[in-house]
This record gives structure tokens, sequence and C-alpha cells, in this order.
């Protein structure tokens, strides 16, 4: 396969005797999720061979996004068009490469009508998986009822989508118990790991006005004038701060802390971070009360209702760790038990 591609066989104990069916998993780049997603599926008795749509792997490849795309697209010049067709074109390569018996596209936000069509033409059985929200995307319900089945990571999409006609189902996200982390030092001190939006700005420097020892990861964070030149920013939150860390460190990092802040703002479902941060050992502080259909709050996690809210509970977990052991514990039991990315995968199989 090419640069931005891979296949992951099927165990031996998932075969079940037969030949394994050929999945092409379409997926974006981001954070690497493709490979915990390619691995559980594989469990499932697939061959799963990943096409990263987004990935620009080579130097070459690396040069053309950032010399005809990207500082175009910062100038103004819009260059989605041409981000389309490029992404596109290696998508359908790499779909007739692997010649596979059904396809699992993830988000799919770059890939156009060619893509598609070749997909619908040979009759492939397909999947859309959107683990983010429907307003992120471009797609009209016209395609939608045609594409599906669709799954969506938001309980209230997937209705307001079978509201209209499309085969739609909920499935939240997961996390990869298998993935291997490095060794990170424990720190007395509330973490966050992801983008910079104005609310998640106010409750960190609310918290570290308050006294409560917080950390922020993440190049719209940093103060490295190399990540200040990157996000073609200067200012920055007058809050200790980290560079951009890999998946595998994020999961270490949130887990080693007091506590890990899970802030959604206005997303209709719950992110990776959800299941990621209790089922790794983290105690996780999280915005959304809503999580009790997936946790036990103050038993598994702890839900906060504002910043004041916030400081209290950053306060005590600080303070107690013993407290906060017990929550991180028993929210790794659940996570473990029901959360995973194995447990979405066997559910998609009924659709």
């Amino acid at each position: 396969m090419s640069a931005t591609g891979y296949t992951v066989s099927a165990p031996p104990e998932a075969r079940g005797g037969r030949s394994p069916e050929r999945l092409f998993l379409v997926s974006p780049a981001f954070h690497g999720y493709h490979r915990s997603i390619a691995a559980a599926w594989a469990a499932q008795g697939f061959d799963v061979t990943v096409h990263c749509y987004d990935a620009y792997a080579t130097l070459g490849m690396k040069l053309r996004n950032k010399g005809l795309l990207e500082l175009p697209q910062k100038a103004g010049v819009d260059r989605t068009a041409a981000r389309v067709a490029w992404d596109t074109g290696r998508a359908v390569a790499a779909l007739r490469q692997a010649r596979p018996d059904r396809v699992l596209v993830i988000k799919g936000d770059s890939l156009g009508e060619a893509f598609w069509s070749e997909i619908l033409d040979a009759g492939l059985p397909r999947m859309l998986w959107l683990y983010d929200d429907l307003a992120r995307h471009d797609y009209s319900m016209e395609f939608l009822r045609a594409v599906g089945p669709v799954l969506s990571y938001a309980r209230s999409e997937a209705e307001l989508l079978a509201g209209e006609g499309v085969d739609a189902h909920y499935m939240p996200n997961g996390f990869d118990p298998a993935m291997a982390l490095p060794q990170v030092p424990r720190r007395d001190e509330l973490v966050f790991v992801g983008s910079r939006y104005p609310n998640r700005v106010e409750l960190l420097t609310r918290l570290a006005a308050a006294g409560v020892p917080v950390r922020a990861y993440g190049r719209q964070w940093s103060h490295h004038p190399v990540d200040r030149l990157r996000t073609w920013e200067l200012a920055r939150p007058d809050l200790p701060a980290e560079r951009d860390i890999p998946l595998e460190e994020a999961y270490a990092v949130q887990a080693a802390a007091a506590g890990a802040i899970n802030i959604h703002g206005l997303q209709a479902g719950h992110a990776m971070r959800t299941f990621e941060v209790p089922g790794m050992g983290g105690l996780q502080l999280v915005d959304r009360a809503d999580v009790a259909e997936f946790y036990v709050p103050d038993e598994e996690v702890l839900v906060f209702e504002d910043a004041d809210h916030l400081i209290e509970l950053g306060r005590r977990v600080v303070a107690d760790p013993a407290w906060g052991a017990r929550i991180r514990e028993a929210g790794r039991r659940r996570s473990h038990a029901e959360h995973t990315f194995a447990h979405r995968a066997a559910m998609a199989q009924g659709w």
C-alpha cells in the first residue's frame, strides 16, 4: 500500500476456520486512532487495510500540502476543492489496490464524489462512522440516505438522522486498553489536553487564579516559539503549558495527573477523552451530567457544573489522593468492561 496505508490481519482465533473478509478502513490520521480501530475490527475476523486519507507522510506530500494548500488557505485563497481532489484521488487508488469485501469510512470529510461513486458502483457493503458532530461535515441528507448505515457518536444526532430516513445507529466513542504507554511521573496537578477554545481558557484561567495547579497540553497553549509560528498566533494564556504530545503520551499524562479535565463545550456526543481518561486509570473531571449514561458520577468520574464547582473538586483531588484513587479505579474497571473499541466493533457487526 501507499505511505499512508497498512494492513492488520485477523488473528487466528478470530478467523473461525474460514478465510477472513477484507475490510477497507478509510480514516483521518487524527491522533492515530485508526490503529486502535483497525485492531478492534481485525479481532472481529477481518483483514483490515487502512488508508489515512489526510495523512501526508512523505516529504514531497508535506511540502505540497504546506505550499499549495495550507499557506494559500491562510492567505484567504480557498483551496478546499484542491484538497478534496488530492485526497479523493489517493483514496480511490488505494481502494482499487485493496480490492475489499466491505468498506468502513470514518468521517471522510475531504473525500469527494468520485470516491463514493467507486464504492456504490461496485456494490460494496459500507458504513460511515461519524465520531464527531454532524455539523462539522458537509454531507446532505440525500447522500446519507444513500450511503448508510451511518454510525453517530451522539444519540441525539442518530435519532435526528433516523427521523430523516437515514439508516442511522448510535455508537459511542471508546478507547484502546492495549495501547502501550510511556512512563511519566505522577503530578499533583490537574491537566487538560486538547484544543484552545474560549470556554476552556476561561475555566483553566479560573483554576489557576484560585491556586489550583493546572497544566495545558497542545500547540495552541504552548509558549514555544515554533508553536506560536505554527498557529499564526503570538498571544497565549498565562498558564503552564506544554507542546503537542502523541496519543500514547496523552493517555499517560492524564492517568498520572491528580485529575484530567474534560471540557466538551457544545459537542453533541462524548469525545474519546470521556472513555480514555478513566480507561487508562485517570481521574476524570467532566462538564457533562449525561456522562451518567456511561459512568456513575461521584463513584467512577467527577462531574462539575461550573468554574466554582471545578475549583472545589480540583482542590479536593489534589489534597486527597486516596479519595481520587478509589474513583479512578472504579472508572477503570467500568471502561475495560464496557467501553473499549473492541466493544464498539462488536456492536457494529449487528448493522
